[in-house]
């Protein structure tokens, strides 16, 4: 399976023109940048228009106008995951949002802790603690993420939030992609991040 993986788009998703190939779309959170309803449909309508055959997305700490939210009339191949899975040909996506409404009480932890075992692919916004996390010399990552993460079998972890850290690693089989678009001065794009999986 190939996975194409944006994230922090920041209201520039119409810039990304031309991109690779791939079985799925994942954003992973901050499509939005001051977080208003207009700003979310507009890139709920390009999203939706991609040509790819699956579609995933979850909300980051810009996008807090979907808190709570019931997004409704959406393609039958475009998934938003809220706390939520899907599985798609043999490979179970898991994705939590970051809206600062949790991230200031103890719900993202439990968040966290409620990953289901068998989850492969894990979307989140925020990074672990540690891995493409570092920025202004500090550490932005989860532990309590980071712990979790140690308890499961993942083949990959998506996520963004740290602009200056976009990439991908891999540590002990698993692949981490910070996908984050926009740089750190918020002036130019990264190129998106291709992610290839091997079928169970």
């Amino acid at each position: 399976m190939k996975i194409l993986h944006l994230s922090d788009t920041h209201n520039s998703h119409h810039l990304l023109r031309d991109l690779p190939e791939a079985d799925v779309v994942v954003h992973s959170g901050d499509f939005c940048m001051v977080g208003t309803e207009q700003e979310a449909i507009d890139f709920l309508n390009w999203f939706c228009d991609l040509p790819y055959k699956h579609k995933i997305f979850i909300c980051g700490n810009h996008d807090d106008c979907l808190y709570g939210a019931n997004i409704e009339g959406l393609d039958s191949n475009v998934h938003f995951l809220c706390n939520s899975g899907i599985e798609i040909d043999g490979i179970k996506f898991y994705g939590i949002p970051m809206f600062l409404s949790d991230c200031v009480t103890e719900r993202q932890n439990q968040n966290y802790a409620k990953i289901p075992g068998d989850t492969d692919v894990l979307i989140t916004h925020s990074p672990a603690y540690g891995i493409l996390d570092f920025d202004d010399g500090i550490n932005y990552g989860s532990e309590e993420l980071l712990e979790k993460i140690s308890t499961l079998n993942l083949k990959a972890h998506l996520f963004g939030h740290i602009h200056a850290q976009h990439g991908i690693t891999t540590l002990s089989d698993t692949i981490y992609s910070n996908g984050a678009i926009m740089n750190s001065q918020y002036t130019t794009l990264n190129p998106p991040n291709i992610l290839e999986l091997n079928h169970l």
